[in-house]
């Protein structure tokens, strides 16, 4: 069986996973707002990081958490003066309708941390008795201080952030850098405690989350890079007081999207959401864009990479009905240089350039009139396995048996010299968004993926 290879943001080394079964926990969105890019480009990652092990063989356990209450959610619901807990799953309703658009494979399970308040108070229990948290009078704090390994995924001392705090809008908290696990209230939505009515703090939810659905330690723990801290930091130390144990083996970050090199903010007017981006350009040349870059390193958002990525698209399909039309077996899988790029550490840029060659050459060879059954056959078990690695979805017509009699009459046409009567169905055909491509040994046709009219063919 095949291995891979994974950054670990923590120790800052390639680690090798081989087990036969591997657990990842995702870090999802909280549900206040509809996701953007960035949150795209994470679990687009993660979903072809899925696909490739499990068809590597391996069993896959994706946990991806929904955080339902938040602060922010809570505050969205007051201004639009509706229920926080109706607004939040209308959300996640509104992302699975997206995120099925994308494609994207649904995870194992979603947790939501409203439904796992048990778990969540058990944990924080456990802290105050050990020693780690205590509580006041505004609820629950985790003792940064209690935790001598604190910081050592961000890189970040506690000295220096403490220094970095001016304003302390909990007084009553021991230390500037010590967290909330658990926060009083009486407003509405809360939950009772054993320290009274309140709600979690955001760290705790997904340490409870993580560890009820893929135990005390697994193999990755994922997220975006603006996650590392104090998010995961947070996590880490709430869940190693817990458990003893690491929680991860691996922590994989996502580099951020960028606009302008600037980050995504609503300040600057600047946010580019998921629906938007699939309703202008799809979700093939979407997953593309998202998968152009070295996972690690951020991504500028720009109008010219992504007609890079729908004209990368644009011949992969033709690619794939050129070789489907041409082999007579459909099952040949070769594994090359695409593997290679993929095992160590996941660098799906350089998969895609691979990729691309493979589509220039079938294109070459077509051209050139040397694409024959066999190495059709070879090539286009490559491509349909790139294909599906990455996600990406061929379109199909509802009646193939139509174009190919409409190729037949052409053809028909062409021989006796009829050649408006050949265009009109040329025509005919691309107007269904179905293209005719006349090589040597005969005409092959490509069915594209219906685009808006404000997108370039």
């Amino acid at each position: 069986m095949s291995t891979i290879r994974i950054h670990d943001t923590m120790s800052g080394r390639d680690i090798r996973l081989d087990h036969d079964k591997i657990g990842i926990y995702l870090c999802g969105v909280t549900t206040y707002d509809d996701t953007h890019i960035g949150h795209a480009r994470t679990i687009i990652v993660f979903d072809v990081l899925r696909r490739y092990l499990e068809e590597m063989g391996r069993q896959v356990n994706l946990v991806q958490n929904f955080t339902d209450i938040d602060d922010k959610i809570i505050q969205r619901a007051d201004a639009e003066g509706r229920d926080a807990l109706e607004l939040s799953h209308s959300y996640i309703e509104r992302y699975h309708q997206d995120f099925d658009r994308l494609n994207v494979k649904r995870a194992t399970s979603y947790p939501q941390a409203t439904t796992h308040m048990q778990e969540i108070i058990d944990i924080i229990s456990e802290l105050v008795k050990s020693g780690h948290a205590y509580v006041v009078d505004s609820g629950v704090y985790y003792s940064v201080e209690s935790f001598y390994e604190y910081g050592a995924l961000s890189k970040k001392n506690i000295r220096e952030l403490r220094s970095g705090i001016r304003i302390d809008p909990e007084q009553d908290k021991h230390d500037k850098v010590d967290f909330a696990l658990w926060k009083r209230t009486d407003t509405k939505p809360n939950w009772d405690s054993p320290w009274g009515s309140g709600r979690p703090g955001w760290h705790i939810e997904c340490s409870a989350m993580s560890l009820k659905h893929l135990g005390r330690t697994f193999d990755i723990h994922g997220g975006g890079r603006d996650l590392i801290f104090p998010h995961h930091e947070n996590e880490i130390a709430q869940s190693r007081a817990c458990t003893g144990l690491p929680l991860a083996r691996v922590w994989m970050h996502v580099g951020m999207v960028t606009i302008s090199g600037q980050k995504m903010s609503k300040s600057l007017g600047n946010i580019k959401t998921t629906r938007s981006i699939l309703d202008r350009w799809g979700p093939n040349a979407l997953r593309l864009f998202c998968l152009s870059g070295h996972y690690q390193k951020p991504i500028d958002y720009t109008q010219e990479l992504l007609v890079e990525s729908l004209d990368l698209w644009r011949r992969l399909e033709s690619c794939h009905y050129i070789l489907e039309q041409m082999a007579d077996t459909h099952d040949t899988i070769v594994h090359d240089e695409f593997d290679a790029a993929l095992s160590s550490n996941f660098n799906t840029h350089e998969a895609i350039k691979i990729m691309g060659d493979t589509v220039r050459e079938v294109g070459e060879m077509a051209s050139a009139g040397s694409l024959y059954t066999d190495n059709a056959n070879i090539l286009y078990g490559r491509i349909a396995r790139m294909i599906s690695i990455f996600g990406l979805h061929i379109s199909r017509p509802e009646n193939t048996e139509q174009i190919q009699h409409d190729i037949a009459q052409r053809e028909k046409y062409r021989r006796s010299g009829k050649y408006k009567q050949a265009d009109i169905i040329r025509e005919r055909l691309h107007a269904k968004n179905i293209e005719l491509l006349d090589y040597k040994d005969g005409t092959v046709w490509v069915y594209h993926e219906i685009m808006p009219h404000n997108i370039r063919h």
